[in-house]
């Protein structure tokens, strides 16, 4: 599918491009080039081919529980201060 110079500038209008008058073969001649490929992709028979992923295509899902984790020790030998099983953080008021 090939554009001309009217297309393109539309085209960068509506995506609020500010086109210079020599910018628009160089960006003609690339967005042409790109619909082509598309026109290429859209000939493909895909019968038969399934999709490799999609919202459908039922993804294991994990049973939605609030856990704590239950390793309250090794998170907080991390911590650089930890007081009755909580982080130290430094007085902050002004």
């Amino acid at each position: 599918m090939a554009l001309d110079k009217a297309t393109v500038t539309r085209i960068a209008a509506l995506a609020r491009i500010r086109v210079q008058e020599a910018e628009l073969d160089p960006l003609q001649a690339s967005l042409s080039q790109i619909l082509g490929f598309v026109d290429r992709l859209a000939e493909l028979d895909t019968e038969g081919v399934e999709p490799k992923a999609g919202v459908l295509s039922g993804l294991p899902m994990r049973e939605d529980v609030v856990s704590d984790g239950n390793c309250r020790d090794r998170i907080l030998a991390n911590a650089p201060a930890a007081a009755h099983g909580f982080f130290t953080v430094p007085k902050v008021v002004e």
